[in-house]
């Protein structure tokens, strides 16, 4: 398969599996300058399926950067109205979202956190109506990445600068199932897979989990009504979509007050164009009590004090040390790629989709039931091979859920 039918064939998948755009349906996607290129074959692809209209909101990192470096102070505190109503009308039409990664792990390096923050927080509180509708699956929504020079150079600096994008985009195809066969085909099965094992935890009915591994040894409860899912989601109107591709996981939500011990990252998480690295997470009655990271660590505090609900975890996410991305020994910079090689969490929101009739429900019912509700909601990697996760059921059985980074039933 030449490197152009590899291109045609991941943005069908983005379309037709991704989104799974539908007849006459408003695709909106949110991109950069670097995937122009792929952008106008996606485009095709979405207008061929029958999309009634797609819009592109593209921006540009050296953009980006020059509002970060010399915007005003009073800016980063506000957010453009604008952009808020066509997020709501996107909502309004049933449309559907998909997100074309390319980022520079390092776009924001230098800038001070505070701007960052403050930007952060303006777009979260801006757009509650619009991450609402993402939780709760009530639109098709989809992630997906292609090279940026940088982003390359970042990942593969041991090669020659004329190496380093092909060596990314080819990483890439083998993530998300390009060139081994008919794509569509390749994912149903694989979803397949998540879906089953996503059913077997469910049939424990596990009330914890108790994580061990070097530097971590945290517990977590689990909601008496918490569901594991897979990547496959639906929307309102029955439409499925895979919202992370590619996608190792199967996950849930944690009791928000059930949260104790320490956990430590295993792998660097990229946030809002910076690094934060070596850092661990103590917890007490679900709170963040004390982070601590080498690398980074004024940027983590001001994310665990965004809102009151960033203080607390939303996901509990379990991915086998023998997952795809793992075994391939790449180190992504990037969470989409990244959280699928380990074990995550994320802080802040909780999924309410992990909920029995979490998506019927308002954020105070929310609250009193235990649930994460919050303006962010970021991963960050804490699994390896030397991670034991035990499951404890209702009466106190110890289930081995994870031995040595895999699963263990």
């Amino acid at each position: 398969m030449t490197f152009e039918e590899k291109l045609e064939q991941y943005a069908e998948l983005a379309v037709k599996v991704g989104v799974n755009i539908q007849k006459g349906q408003y695709l909106l996607i949110n991109t950069t300058t670097d995937t122009l290129e792929f952008t106008r074959i996606v485009v095709k692809k979405a207008y061929e399926a029958g999309a009634g209209r797609v819009q592109v909101n593209l921006t540009d990192p050296e953009i980006t950067r020059s509002f970060y470096e010399l915007g005003d102070e009073e800016e980063f505190s506000k957010f453009p109205k604008w952009t808020v109503a066509q997020r709501h009308e996107l909502i309004e039409r049933k449309g559907a979202l998909l997100w074309i990664d390319a980022e520079d792990p390092d776009l924001l390096a230098g800038i001070p956190s505070s701007r960052i923050s403050a930007q952060e927080k303006a777009s979260g509180t801006a757009l509650v109506r619009y991450r609402k509708a993402i939780m709760n699956d009530e639109i098709a929504w989809s992630i997906i990445a292609v090279p940026s020079k940088k982003w390359a150079a970042k990942v593969f600096s041991d090669l020659p600068e004329s190496e380093q994008m092909p060596a990314l985009w080819e990483a890439i195809f083998k993530t998300v199932r390009i060139g081994e066969g008919e794509a569509v085909s390749n994912w149903q099965q694989h979803i397949e897979t998540l879906h089953d094992r996503a059913g077997q935890l469910n049939n424990m009915k596990l009330a914890k989990l108790h994580y061990k591994a070097p530097g971590t040894d945290l517990t977590i409860e689990l909601p008496k009504k918490h569901l594991w899912i897979s990547g496959s989601s639906k929307t309102p109107q029955g439409t499925t979509f895979i919202a992370n591709m590619p996608t190792e996981e199967v996950f849930t939500l944690p009791a928000k007050y059930g949260v104790n011990g320490v956990v430590s990252n295993t792998k660097p998480l990229a946030y809002q164009g910076n690094i934060i690295d070596n850092f661990s997470l103590t917890f007490e009655k679900g709170r963040i009590v004390e982070a601590r990271a080498e690398v980074g660590n004024e940027l983590l505090q001001e994310l665990i004090t965004q809102d009151e609900g960033s203080s607390y975890l939303g996901e509990v996410a379990l991915v086998p040390h023998r997952s795809p991305i793992s075994q391939s020994g790449v180190l992504y910079y990037n969470t989409l790629f990244d959280e699928n090689a380990s074990n995550h969490l994320a802080i802040g929101e909780a999924y309410p989709t992990c909920f029995e009739g979490g998506q019927d429900l308002e954020e105070g019912q929310l609250e009193s039931l235990g649930i994460n509700v919050s303006i962010t909601h970021v991963d960050f990697m804490v699994g390896s091979d030397e991670m034991d996760i035990d499951g404890i059921l209702p009466d106190g059985t110890v289930q081995p859920i994870f031995r040595k980074g895999n699963w263990a039933f």
